[in-house]
């Protein structure tokens, strides 16, 4: 088997020299949004009963004619509009003529030679500090099959056409890509603008985002070699895992002296390998040709404008204007901004904080305390047991000295475990920072008379003893001691 180098890039090394990974994706992304399917009113909920959401027209019924979603046709524009690509005034749909069980019409209705949405591009960071930009080649709207299901029965396979006539947006990229964590990064950057504008949730678990992995490997700055597409990939660890065993596979047939054939294939990530399905269909084998019930789709000034102006604040530029004029580090912007329930919860809690916060203070607590705690407890930013203005109200809390951060983290502890609001906490525990100098003088001085060997050390000239004294100090004090304080009492003890 060959091996991955990172040596000028990623490389998969082989018998015969360095291969180098080409790679694009096209990602089936459902437009969550729109709440009812492309060409009919019928619902789209996950997890629904089999055959619940099935209209007249998903089933194909005689004389049963599609009519466009137009939040559909929207939310595609206003995705297209994200990843800065041309939106195309004038567009067709088209049917993709083929026969399977789950495809009642025996044919879907797509788009392939005149497609909504054309050229754009989605700049990525595969890794800290280098950005790649990954040009789309187009989105083109489709609607979905239904599915099969082989574990009902011991000898028969039925059909659920709930997910019938969903709309699909088909994100294709152009082969830009070079790596698994390329890939990654592209998968992460979409659905991250996906969830911004609100047209799809991005959930690849329930398969309202999926991915068909094309790949091919060739000698570094020759033509492109064979590509095979790996089909309905969900997660974006899977796609990853499919490119570097694909690629691998590739790199061993061609080193024995086979050839890659153009085919499909499925990933199976209990194996961690992709298997042969089928040998992959050209355009030409679909018979593509207008659709003949549907008329072309022509977008007007208005309907562009107000796509355009409905657009929210995307995570490049947000993550921009939090550096510049919030002064949060690179590092924290980027957190912050790589999902959009991060940046509302984060932005909820300053509007909440208001002049007593720091951005600076309160993107370290959101990044530190609060996803430390959800990392622990398996919940997201949106189930919290600590609300913003919570959070919000214990910042300021630290601000104004009423708490330590130690006492802070304490207080922090409780609030999620009782979801009570932080002030209600330190008067009930009486967990309030004190600066009271008598009681800390007291203490010190009981400190230094129980370490008179260490003070002597310290006259010496061991200077590194003063953070034990502190560490003494505010334990004697229960944590409650102003660590200033403490610092400036005990500088003056030592003399």
């Amino acid at each position: 088997m060959s091996t991955a180098t990172a040596s000028a890039g990623y490389r998969i090394q082989g018998a015969t020299g360095e291969w180098e990974v080409v790679i694009g994706l096209e990602v089936h992304a459902q437009i969550t949004a729109s709440k009812a399917k492309l060409f009919s009113g019928a619902a789209t909920a996950f997890g629904a009963e089999p055959n619940a959401q099935v209209s007249l027209i998903d089933a194909a019924m005689p004389g049963m004619l599609p009519v466009p979603n137009r939040e559909c046709i929207r939310q595609a524009v206003r995705t297209g509009m994200a990843l800065d690509a041309e939106i195309n005034r004038w567009s067709r749909f088209d049917r993709k003529n083929y026969f399977y069980a789950d495809l009642p019409q025996g044919y879907q209705i797509s788009q392939l030679y005149h497609p909504l949405v054309g050229e754009g591009a989605v700049t990525i960071e595969p890794e800290e500090g280098q950005e790649k930009t990954i040009g789309i080649e187009r989105i083109h709207v489709e609607q979905d099959a239904g599915k099969l299901m082989h574990d009902q029965h011991p000898t028969r396979s039925y059909v659920d056409l709930n997910r019938s006539g969903v709309a699909l947006m088909e994100i294709v990229s152009r082969p830009d890509m070079r790596s698994p964590a390329d890939a990654g990064a592209y998968l992460r950057k979409l659905r991250s603008i996906l969830r911004y504008v609100g047209s799809c949730d991005g959930n690849m678990e329930e398969g309202s985002m999926r991915a068909d992995v094309n790949v091919s490997v060739r000698k570094p700055g020759d033509e492109f070699g064979t590509r095979t597409e790996t089909k309905n990939v969900n997660s974006v660890r899977f796609v990853m895992a499919a490119i570097e065993y694909e690629a691998n596979r590739q790199v061993d047939v061609l080193e024995r002296g086979g050839r890659i054939v153009q085919e499909t294939r499925l990933f199976d990530p209990d194996k961690g390998e992709t298997r042969s399905m089928r040998s992959k269909e050209d355009a030409h084998d679909y018979r593509y040709f207008p659709d003949p019930d549907l008329l072309p789709l022509e977008l007007d000034d208005a309907f562009i404008a107000e796509c355009r102006a409905s657009l929210p604040e995307l995570p490049d530029a947000k993550r921009r204007r939090y550096e510049a004029e919030l002064g949060i580090s690179a590092y924290n912007a980027a957190v912050l901004t790589a999902e959009v329930e991060t940046a509302r919860w984060f932005e909820a809690l300053l509007a909440a904080g208001g002049d007593k916060v720091t951005a600076k203070a309160a993107s370290n607590w959101v990044i530190s305390d609060l996803f430390g705690a959800l990392n622990r407890l398996g919940v997201s930013v949106d189930d919290s047991p600590v609300s913003p203005e919570q959070a919000a109200e214990l910042l300021a809390l630290v601000a104004d000295g009423t708490l330590s951060g130690t006492l802070a983290k304490q207080v922090f502890e409780i609030m999620l475990e009782t979801r009570e609001d932080p002030a209600a906490i330190v008067e009930a525990r009486g967990l309030k920072q004190t600066s009271d100098t008598g009681a800390i003088e007291a203490e010190i001085a009981k400190v230094l008379a129980a370490n008179a060997d260490k003070v002597e050390q310290y006259k010496g000239g061991k200077q590194a003893l003063f953070g034990f004294f502190v560490g003494q100090t505010m334990k004697a004090m229960g944590g409650k001691a102003n660590p200033q304080v403490v610092n400036e009492l005990l500088k003056k003890a030592l003399g």
